[in-house]
């Protein structure tokens, strides 16, 4: 019946093609003078909407007006994220955790007050009774990024108090949330092996005492075994992604729906919806499926042979067509990534172990000889760098987890930004966020249905 139904409306749609584009083309000339496409200013900077204490981008310093090159740096609550990573790498300690109640509560806690959040995230991670089969068991998806957007919105009807905006209640279901998102995306991935791939079905429960990076490897994987790197590094990966500022995509989007006074699980789903995206959270997987291509067809020894095909990937004549090179460049960090910096460095020593090191290698000569020739594309002298997508999935990919699952695992990590976002904007904001769109239409009359003319010319036998 599905089938058919399609069928019938491709009949209806199909004509319309050529009529639609007509419709929403808007000529480049619109765009000029005050207009600023994609809520940029004409140098390359984001308009200023408002302000934030829970993280902070830096890639550029401002003299004299003019933007100058610096290397990036991120913050949390205004420690660097660099030296957070650095100390818990030295420790042997794992960070998501307490990356989550920095961002949340906005300051480090105390031994006690960690011990007793980890207590809290260990119980927020089951999720609710009955949850797992009937919002996930019975409803698989192609793609777990919906699914999860999905589960988002079931979990209001699980909550007693969904609607309340207090900051007690808004904590109360961040904290839940954070424990939740990891739960969701490996039962959605179980689910989705079982369901489209035949495979077994395993479903393993989150254990307690245990991080939640030991806690997906344990749960994603059929023999829920792991090794110490492994929890480690995704644990880095958790860190690394669980916040980038107000002004990226899915942060901006949670923010302007907060910003309405519509409840948590709305704002989440939303964000949630824009990370899906090809152009943000989901990019990680474009640049393993160019990676493919890339491996299908140079020599890896051979720079000249890497570089000719870069040129092709620019030209749109290889890869997607897309005339992208996926991973390099980045709206505002210019020298340096420091997000791709830190796993350059720490993912050197399992692509050894896991026989990864060539790939790890070629990568690093993408990056290397990628830079200038977009640089040259652009015909821009400002520096240019590795985003942190260029080796997240490379990682990813060396701990074994499917690329389906790459963007579900970010949002696992976002979600704790999204509700520091969330909570910041509900708690300070002052009108709700409402840019504005120039129209170009021109005004016409209304026309009495005899006197219109036909466009699309359908067969009516």
């Amino acid at each position: 019946m599905m089938e058919k139904d399609s069928a019938i409306l491709k009949e209806f749609t199909n004509p319309l093609i050529r009529s639609v584009q007509e419709q929403y083309a808007i000529s480049p000339e619109h765009y000029r003078g005050d207009i600023k496409l994609g809520l940029r200013n004409s140098d390359g900077t984001g308009v200023l909407a408002g302000v934030s204490k829970v993280g902070s981008v830096q890639g550029y310093l401002m003299q004299d007006g003019q933007r100058v090159p610096a290397e990036g740096r991120l913050y949390y609550r205004g420690i660097e994220l660099t030296d957070i990573v650095e100390a818990h790498r030295k420790a042997g300690t794992f960070g998501f955790e307490e990356v989550a109640y920095l961002l949340l509560m906005g300051y480090l806690p105390s031994k006690g007050e960690l011990a007793y959040f980890d207590k809290i995230m260990n119980q927020a991670r089951k999720l609710p009774e009955g949850f797992t089969e009937g919002m996930i068991m019975r409803h698989p998806s192609h793609n777990i990024m919906n699914e999860l957007a999905r589960s988002v919105l079931s979990l209001y009807s699980y909550d007693p108090d969904p609607d309340n905006n207090s900051i007690e209640n808004m904590l109360l279901q961040s904290v839940k949330l954070i424990g939740y998102f990891p739960s969701i995306v490996a039962n959605a991935y179980a689910m989705q092996r079982h369901y489209f791939n035949g495979d077994s079905l395993h479903i393993h429960f989150p254990e307690p005492e245990l991080s939640t990076a030991e806690n997906f490897l344990r749960m994603i994987r059929p023999d829920k075994s792991y090794t110490e790197e492994e929890a480690h590094l995704l644990d880095m990966m958790l860190m690394v992604h669980a916040e980038h500022g107000g002004g990226n995509n899915s942060t901006f989007v949670c923010r302007a729906m907060a910003s309405s006074g519509t409840d948590t699980y709305s704002a989440i789903a939303g964000a949630v919806g824009s990370l899906k995206g090809p152009l943000h959270g989901g990019a990680n997987v474009k640049v393993m499926e160019m990676f493919r291509y890339i491996k299908e067809n140079v020599d890896p020894k051979d720079d000249g042979s890497i570089k000719d095909y870069l040129v092709k990937l620019l030209d749109g004549e290889a890869g997607d067509r897309s005339g992208k090179i996926y991973g390099l460049g980045h709206a505002v960090y210019t020298m340096s990534d420091p997000r791709a910096v830190l796993l350059k460095k720490y993912a050197r020593h399992l692509a050894e172990l896991k026989g990864y090191s060539d790939d790890f290698t070629l990568l690093q000569k993408v990056e290397e000889l990628g830079l200038p020739l977009v640089m040259e594309r652009r015909q821009s002298d400002t520096p240019m760098c590795a985003n942190v997508d260029m080796y997240s999935g490379l990682v990813y990919a060396m701990l074994g987890i499917p690329e389906a699952v790459f963007t579900p695992l970010f949002a696992s990590a976002r979600i704790a930004g999204w509700c520091a976002n969330r909570i910041e904007e509900a708690v300070t904001c002052r009108r709700i966020i409402r840019p504005a769109y120039r129209a170009v239409t021109t005004h016409e009359a209304y026309i009495p249905m005899n006197e219109r003319r036909e466009h699309l010319h359908l067969d009516k036998t």
